[in-house]
């Protein structure tokens, strides 16, 4: 039975705080349930609005319970930057920490978390490691209320972004004492939510899923096959003419994405073209970002961009999604798409698919899975020349990869060698880049050589080429939405 008082209260707060009169469905169920103390795994598209389904719990649980706060674990920086920016901006106390925060203003920020300070506070899963964060959580009156455990599928090797420090989260609320846990995704396959409950202590009863439909009626998706850029640049002008206003057109490689670019701006020339992309410096994409996101629904704007351009991206109006060249894996269409098409109006999301661009990605799946070897090649040559100074791709190619290499195509797998270090706690990111615009990071130290097993890399090459695989079977599909449906056995 519904607590009155408490339905009144979450009224408030919604209209309040957050400047709505209603929750959807689904996100009431939820609410409900969290608020009721029980797990809940929470698989929502992208705009579906799962951060409401833990912020307005969170601020509830404050009011009900006079304390606590709810300790969020996310990812992505710019996300959990953006977040909180927006959660200040309606008046909550919010904050975050990760690798880009000096040390002198963690510990401001922790002094005020242990003093019940936030309503919410984001972190890193690496933060777990640290003994300041550790104490700073231990001491928070009222303790941790509520877990939000974001991007969820980060748990799992099944996932398309296993990030190694969340396996230890299960452990983490263990100490914690077992709060209220919320986990969210929107990608997961049957695999990935055994292995998100596994991690997390719990199982189908006692953390059930809330799911929102895979497709989107507004949303029209489809694929055509094209042979050549001409081609591709013909079915952009198209589609971009069909629906009149603002679209996002997805690229693999930042090489291919500046000329293509400029092809859309000859044959469109009533349309203003915007590059995005993460080797811009940070005023260069934060001018693109404003202009795109504040763009009024009838400019003509067409951004190129690779998939640094998504995640926290909050554009009601998006009307075409085009990927240029596929991606890498269903999950990450299925983001890319839910990206299109917040406001219920009538969206376009076309996939281009050249067979040469197959080869792309093959080789963008081995970058991104570099093999032990070059990774502790990578870690001895930091350890011997970089442990105690900064540091970028750049700096490593020439002594690992060797000069034959600095420059070509061969490189780029440097800069998800530093990557996957990172997400072993080797290394992090200092939050600035270099001119280049390459992510600069600093020496942590050594890691535990298991985790740089040979047999389990190849096995996540192995499954991420058959990701790319399932993504051209998509291409060849008559029903595109029913196909993601069935691949997340939803």
């Amino acid at each position: 039975m519904v607590d009155p008082e408490r339905a009144e209260l979450v009224e408030k707060v919604l209209r309040e705080r957050f400047g709505l009169g209603s929750l959807r469905p689904l996100q009431a169920e939820i609410v409900e349930r969290v608020l009721d103390g029980g797990d809940a795994l929470v698989v929502m598209p992208t705009g579906g609005g799962k951060s409401l389904c833990f912020q307005l719990p969170a601020l509830v649980n404050r009011e009900h319970l006079g304390g606590g706060v709810t300790l969020v674990f996310s990812p992505l920086v710019a996300l959990m930057e953006d977040q909180v920016s927006a959660l200040r901006k309606k008046g909550i106390a919010a904050s975050f920490v990760n690798a880009t925060v000096p040390k002198s203003e963690r510990a401001k920020r922790y002094d005020k978390l242990a003093r019940g300070g936030y309503d919410l506070f984001y972190a890193t899963p690496e933060r777990m490691e640290r003994e300041d964060f550790i104490e700073a959580i231990n001491q928070v009156p009222g303790g941790v209320t509520l877990l939000a455990v974001d991007e969820c599928h980060c748990v799992t090797k099944w996932g398309h972004d296993l990030r190694p420090a969340y396996q230890r989260i299960g452990e983490f609320r263990e100490q914690l004492g077992s709060p209220t846990t919320i986990a969210l995704t929107a990608t997961a396959t049957e695999s990935v939510r055994a292995d998100v409950r596994r991690v997390l202590g719990g199982d189908e009863d006692s953390m059930p899923m809330f799911v929102a439909p895979i497709g989107r009626a507004n949303l029209e998706l489809r694929a055509r096959e094209v042979w050549d850029d001409d081609e591709k640049v013909a079915a952009i002008k198209r589609v971009a003419g069909e629906v009149g206003t603002t679209g996002i057109v997805y690229f693999t490689l930042i090489k291919d994405l500046h000329p293509m670019a400029e092809k859309i701006r000859g044959a469109m020339p009533g349309h203003e073209v915007l590059v995005y992309h993460g080797r811009l410096d940070a005023k260069q994409r934060r001018r693109v970002y404003r202009r795109f996101i504040e763009a009024d629904p009838d400019d003509k704007l067409v951004l190129c961009a690779t998939n640094a351009f998504g995640m926290g991206v909050d554009k009601p109006d998006i009307r075409f999604i085009i990927h240029a060249q596929i991606p890498g894996s269903i999950e990450a269409y299925h983001q890319e798409v839910g990206r299109a098409g917040r406001d219920g109006g009538h969206s376009v999301c076309e996939l281009l698919y050249a067979q040469e661009d197959l080869a792309i990605q093959q080789e963008f799946v081995r970058w991104q899975n570099p093999s032990a070897d070059l990774l502790m090649a990578t870690l001895s040559a930091i350890e011997a020349r970089f442990a105690d100074t900064e540091f970028h791709s750049d700096d490593l190619r020439v002594h690992v990869i060797g000069k034959g290499h600095a420059h070509g195509m061969g490189g780029g797998v440097m800069d998800y060698v530093l990557i996957r270090l990172a997400d072993l706690g080797a290394i992090e990111p200092t939050g600035f880049q270099s001119e280049e615009g390459l992510v600069v990071y600093r020496f942590v130290g050594a890691v535990d050589d298991a985790l740089i097993e040979p047999t389990a890399i190849e096995g996540k090459h192995r499954r991420d080429l058959m990701r790319l695989l399932d993504v051209v079977n998509l291409t060849k599909s008559c029903d595109i939405a029913a196909s993601v449906g069935a691949y997340f056995g939803l």
